[in-house]
């Protein structure tokens, strides 16, 4: 597949500006961002608190709304969807890995997960059955019925990210995913988003202070002072994974 097609199928941000508040107070956090994501590999977003990273991906994930700039995800083109369009497009292709968890304390693994089908229209013994099965492929279906303080850190995180592919969605964006983990824990949520940065049909961005899963990455996107100051390929032909050049 060449590169036009590809861009066509994941993500393209051209000159993508982004300011909060207005006049003398007017911070700018997105300083005309040029950013392509292709499908079939893992994207990090790294670079310094305050770069931009998370105001990034809420726009690449349609929850902001950039000041200036174009966004094109899966095809769609976000600036011309009304924001019920939007809504509805994010709620069927969006995936969302919080660097919190952000689990619903009264209910239970399987509840949890099941939520974004019961948003989509699910009924709710279809979603339940739909999320058991999902929580099996991460490892946790002996733990379907357990609530959020019965579960280990790594193990609510694999709830999070069982919760964001529930209704296989085919943009993932994680925020921080193993911040809240140890590194144990934090190595088998990265085996998991990477699983699914693979599939040709799926788009997987995440964000990271963590230098220890940049071997995961096909491709890391550096941003500094809300500009994008490096893009580099990771090869992962040789045994010591390192950095070149896109």
């Amino acid at each position: 597949m060449n590169s036009t097609a590809q861009t066509a199928r994941g993500v393209r941000c051209r000159n993508l500006t982004k300011e909060y508040g207005r006049g003398e107070s007017r911070v700018p956090a997105l300083r005309g961002v040029d950013v392509d994501v292709a499908p079939g590999e893992l994207t990090l977003l790294v670079g310094p608190s305050g770069c931009g990273k998370t105001t990034l991906i809420s726009i690449i994930a349609g929850t902001l709304d950039p000041t200036a700039g174009e966004v094109s995800v899966l095809g769609a083109d976000l600036n011309r969807l009304s924001k019920r369009e939007r809504t509805a497009f994010r709620a069927k292709n969006v995936g969302f890995v919080f660097q919190q968890f952000n689990l619903l304390p009264a209910l239970t693994a399987a509840e949890n997960v099941a939520v974004p089908l019961v948003i989509n229209g699910y009924a709710r013994a279809a979603a339940v059955a739909r999320a058991a099965e999902v929580l099996r492929s991460v490892g946790l279906g002996d733990r379907c019925e357990s609530l959020p303080s019965q579960l280990s850190g790594g193990q609510q995180q694999r709830v999070a990210i069982a919760r964001a592919l529930v209704h296989r969605p085919r943009l993932l964006v994680a925020d921080e995913p193993t911040s809240a983990v140890d590194a144990r824990a934090g190595q088998a949520v990265m085996e998991l988003i990477r699983e699914v940065a693979l599939q040709p049909d799926r788009v997987a961005i995440v964000v990271t202070h963590d230098p220890r899963v940049y071997s995961f990455a096909d491709r890391i996107i550096t941003l500094e002072d809300g500009r994008v100051s490096d893009t580099k390929h990771v090869d992962h032909e040789i045994k010591n994974p390192q950095l070149v050049p896109a």
